[in-house]
């Protein structure tokens, strides 16, 4: 009986994450922090690509990061009131994009329930309604503390089919509000929905700095498009989009503000997230330009 051998390097498949993550962790670790070390390793020597190692990163941070870390705050939260006109409470609706809403009483430390908007489309088709009726078409909120884990309230919202937990501070007073958007983004970066805002152009010019123009470059705009639009030349072998050719240049996944030159322009990262980056500002260094 032959023994089961990942495809070579030079096969016609090449071997998939899982199989790249047992290669990764030759021996036992001991701990954490030293799987965090070997992934680090492991992405140096070409084996994990550094979004597949921001993944695994944040599945191991998970179970250390704490609700209040990720939690909505409550001057952010967009809550609806018990005692608003039913017509007030669509144009929130409506406005916000979301699916649901805590409802609250006298203030926010009170939190009656949680409202589904579907299930307030529901009730607009019955004859009479009022703002009161609506807190019979509440869902139980779900509260929790603080300083519980990610990887613990996630099993909990797979477990109940809850999608928000209110956060409630050492006093139970409302601090915030999770999502079960707000743990995944933790894992895979930034979720997009359809009713986020609009994108913008994936390269679109930005005014001019010190007598130099600016472009707004978004991380996922692929490099032979990059390349059509500023007449360079780089290569594609080894990334496919420009936050590709920034993280691969950097080493690493680089934070807002970090700059690199490379190939006759200046990169610096003007919104990234903890997974990945998402916009760029290109500037030509002396000597170089756009056609």
């Amino acid at each position: 009986m032959t023994e089961d051998k990942p495809p070579s390097s030079n096969g016609s498949e090449p071997p998939g994450l899982f199989s790249r993550l047992l290669k990764a962790l030759r021996g036992e670790p001991r701990g954490r922090e030293e799987i965090l070390n070997i992934i680090k390793d492991a992405q140096a020597g070409d084996i994990f690509d550094p979004e597949e190692q921001a993944m695994l990163e944040g599945v191991l941070e998970v179970s250390a990061t704490q609700v209040r870390d990720v939690m909505i705050p409550r001057s952010q939260m967009v809550v609806l009131e018990q005692d608003q006109p039913v017509e007030e409470m669509l144009k929130i609706i409506i406005d916000s994009g979301h699916s649901r809403f805590p409802v609250i009483g006298e203030d926010r430390d009170e939190v009656l329930g949680i409202l589904l908007a579907k299930d307030l489309l529901r009730f607009l088709g019955q004859a009479e309604y009022s703002g009161e009726d609506v807190v019979r078409w509440l869902r139980p909120a779900v509260f929790i503390p603080e300083a519980k884990r990610l990887n613990t309230l996630l099993k909990e919202f797979r477990a109940s089919h809850n999608h928000m937990a209110i956060v409630v501070d050492e006093y139970g007073g409302v601090s915030g509000l999770a999502t079960i958007e707000d743990v995944l983004e933790e894992i895979v970066g930034e979720i997009d929905d359809e009713h986020d805002p609009e994108e913008m152009p994936y390269i679109q010019e930005a005014g001019d700095k010190g007598g130099r123009p600016v472009y707004a470059v978004r991380a996922l705009t692929r490099i032979e498009d990059f390349n059509d639009y500023f007449g360079t030349d780089f290569s594609d072998d080894d990334y496919d989009t420009v936050g590709g050719l920034v993280m691969h240049e950097l080493g690493h996944l680089p934070r807002r503000a970090e700059a690199i030159d490379y190939g006759g322009y200046r990169f610096t990262v003007t919104r990234a997230d903890r997974r990945r980056i998402d916009l760029l500002e290109v500037s030509p260094l002396a000597g170089a330009g756009a056609e």
